[in-house]
């Protein structure tokens, strides 16, 4: 732990929340000499002050201890950069326009890296009528299934949630361009365009 690092940050919270050092102590029923001592850099909080000081703040643990905020860099919302995110715990599906600190149960979530999806993967696209009807043949178990698929173009995404143990069928309107994501419990992320 960097002392000096984690007082900086400290000190940077508590005046943009407009607290004084005297108010945090208060808070945290401390004297306002031992906030100084932390923001000075000549102490760090006792691991017994960390989990308060990161509800103040409203910042993460790690946060708080690595010293730093690192801000995401913006995508310009390009729609089809979206990132996937799928707990192995829960199967809580995230999404996020830019990188971002997921986590899902406890655990620290990465990126999926969607896949393209060969002949055999790919999802069956029709036109009934002014709307795409969506289907597979694929296995829906408890074990393996697909999860959800995502239409995808610049400035638009449409999810669509699928259960285990039903067939997967999705109605939406009729798009020409984009593409189909989709998560696979044993197959992983896929995609195929739009044709």
């Amino acid at each position: 732990m960097n002392q000096i690092k984690i007082g900086n940050l400290i000190k940077n919270l508590r005046q943009e929340r407009k607290l004084t050092q005297k108010q945090l102590a208060d808070l945290l029923f401390v004297s306002d000499k031992a906030v100084s001592k932390w923001e000075t850099g000549n102490g760090c909080p006792d691991i017994s002050f960390l989990t308060a000081l990161a509800e103040i703040f409203n910042v993460r643990l790690d946060v708080l201890l690595s010293g730093e905020i690192i801000e995401n860099e913006k995508e310009n919302g390009n729609m089809k950069k979206l990132k996937f995110y799928v707990c192995p715990e829960c199967d809580n599906m995230i999404t996020s326009t830019s990188g971002a600190d997921i986590s899902c149960c406890g655990k620290k979530l990465d990126a999926l890296e969607p896949q393209k999806a060969d002949d055999s993967q790919k999802l069956k696209i029709e036109d009934i009528g002014g709307e795409l009807f969506i289907s597979s043949e694929h296995e829906m178990t408890k074990e393996h299934y697909i999860s959800f698929v995502a239409y995808q173009n610049d400035n638009t995404v449409m999810l669509f949630k699928q259960y285990p143990e039903w067939n997967l069928q999705v109605r939406m309107p009729l798009y020409r361009s984009g593409r189909l994501v989709w998560y696979c419990k044993k197959c992983g992320l896929l995609w195929q365009k739009m044709t």
